[in-house]
Parts: C-alpha cells; structure tokens; sequence
C-alpha cells in the first residue's frame, strides 16, 4: 500500500526560521522570470508522482524550472521523506524529526521512473544525520530498485555530505549511480551563515573520494551566486573542485524562497555567468552549466550525454 503525502499538514515548515526578521525581497529581474506550470503533460506528471507517493525536490525546494521540466516529464525525486534534520539558510525544504523510511519507496521511485518513460533520472535526498549511515543504503536500494525495473535508465544521485556516517559514502558507489552529485552551495567564507550544518572541505573530500573508490564514475557539483560572495572566491571554488578532479560544475542564481530565508544579495547578470563558464572550462571541467536559471537536475538528461560525449573526445585526442 502506497501512503500520499498530506499536503494538507498546517504545521509551519520552517519553525526554526520563524523568528527571524523579515527581509525585503528584491525585485527579480527580466532574465529570471518564468512562465507559470500547468500544460497538459506537467499535471500528467504531476499525477504519476502522487500516485506513486513521491516527493519531489521540484516542489519541496520550490524550483523556477518545474512548469518546463514537468512537461517533458522530468522530475527530480526527492527520497527519506520530505522533513530535513537541518536548516540551511537558503533552502525551502521542511526541517524537524523525520518519519522512518519507507520500505516501499525505492520500488515505488522505479515504478514512477518506468511510467515517466525516464532515460535519466535524477534522485536527491533530505538530510538524515537521524539514520546510523545518513541515509546510503536506501540510495543504493532505490538504485538497485532502478536498474531492476528499467536498466537503460542512466542514473544521477544528489546526495547529503554523509557528515560523520563513516563507510556510507562506499556503500552508496558500490551500487554504481552513473552520476555522483554533491553540490557546496557557496564558498567557504559563507558556509557560516548558508550552510552551518557542513563543511566545505568536508565536501570536497567526499567528491575526491567518490574518484579513489571508483575513476570511472562522473562526479557534479554547483553552487549559487548572489549570496555577497566575491569572485575571487568562486575561481578559488573551482580549482578546489578541479583538485578533486570533479567533471561537470553548475552555477545558478540563488533565489530567497521567503522574506525569513537568507536574502539574495545581488542578481548576477547573465554575462557574469557567461564569464565563469568561460573561466570554469578553461580550468577543465568537462562540462559547465552557468546561467541565472540553472540548477542541479535542470536539463541533467541532455547534460549527462554531453558530458559522456565530452569524456570521449577528451580520451580520443589524449
């Protein structure tokens, strides 16, 4: 029996958040505007993830690309339940004790991946510092659960940084994702008041290890922008990632998904996004995505392949 998420639940979503001073919201510029979801295919979508009792970081996260994605029938699953042990300053998703995991979840996400017809799947999770290994065996569940009902789905996990679960990030390579995504959300110097609950040498550590453990194996990273970092530190970001030997890096707007979340400091232009994917590719990654809109999952499907393709022609003139 498959048990649907009550959307009806009336308890605040971020309580942590709820004495914090209100902030003005910036006037978002021409290049950030989207068009409102709602075709035909979207609420198709829309439908098989109800019915198959998923949560999505599409909606928990409130992303600006779901009306697109969701009408092609794209849709980024979000595993361990929708409630988060920690509370990121600039992230939508519930904080508080989670439920215990589902043990249906992972053959329901492959059932959802084989109604949507997915030749790419994307699978995030909430942070479960409650679960002894954080979470890394239902990853490689949900994994196996894949491979077994659609094996020519390619598959891209977004993953917790594993803070103190010792042994969980060689469980969750061992079941052989064909992209391992961990994103640093910002540079160091902000890590303090975006992302207290980690550790940003911590993450790049966990991105080279993914390497060790397997070379073969794609690894991804992104950050936002607009947070009042410099961009001196950005271009220090990317040789970190580049040490670790990460292939594809995203670059995205960052977006206050309320007046109490941390506030955008700026909306970077498009050019700047344009010269750090310049930068980025000189620096060799093999693949860059920079632009207002991007964001992790957002186009990973025609991503993955390019970057397949770019690995390739690497190899061929090596």
């Amino acid at each position: 029996m498959v048990t649907l998420i009550d959307r009806t639940d009336t308890r605040p979503r971020h309580p942590e958040k709820a004495n914090r001073p209100e902030h003005e919201m910036l006037r978002k510029p021409d290049w950030i505007r989207v068009k409102a979801p709602g075709s035909p295919i979207y609420k198709e979508t829309q439908q098989i993830v109800r019915e198959n009792g998923l949560v999505t970081v599409c909606e928990e996260a409130g992303c600006p690309n779901i009306g697109e994605c969701w009408s092609k029938k794209h849709a980024t699953m979000m595993i361990m339940g929708e409630i988060c042990t920690r509370a990121c300053a600039f992230c939508n998703v519930r904080t508080g004790l989670p439920t215990a995991l589902d043990p249906n979840e992972p053959e329901n996400v492959a059932i959802a991946v084989e109604k949507l017809g997915l030749a790419h799947v994307v699978i995030t999770s909430v942070d479960r510092d409650d679960l002894p290994d954080g979470g890394a065996e239902h990853f490689a569940q949900v994994i196996r659960a894949i491979r077994r009902r659609t094996p020519k789905t390619t598959i891209e996990i977004l993953t917790p940084d594993f803070l103190r679960k010792e042994g969980a990030l060689e469980v969750v390579v061992a079941a052989k994702p064909d992209v391992f995504n961990h994103n640093l959300e910002t540079v160091p110097s902000k890590y303090l008041k975006v992302r207290p609950g980690a550790r940003y040498f911590h993450s790049i550590r966990l991105l080279q290890r993914v390497k060790e453990l397997d070379p073969t194996m794609f690894t991804k990273s992104g950050i936002m922008v607009g947070l009042g970092e410099e961009r001196n530190e950005v271009l220090q970001l990317m040789d970190d990632l580049r040490s670790a030997e990460v292939d594809f890096l995203t670059i995205g707007q960052y977006l206050a998904p309320t007046k109490r979340h941390i506030a955008v400091n700026r909306f970077v232009t498009p050019e700047e996004f344009k010269s750090y994917a310049t930068v980025a590719t000189t620096k060799g990654f093999l693949l860059v995505s920079s632009s207002p809109l991007t964001r992790s999952s957002h186009h990973a499907g025609e991503d993955f392949a390019q970057l397949r393709a770019n690995r390739m022609a690497k190899l061929a003139h090596a």
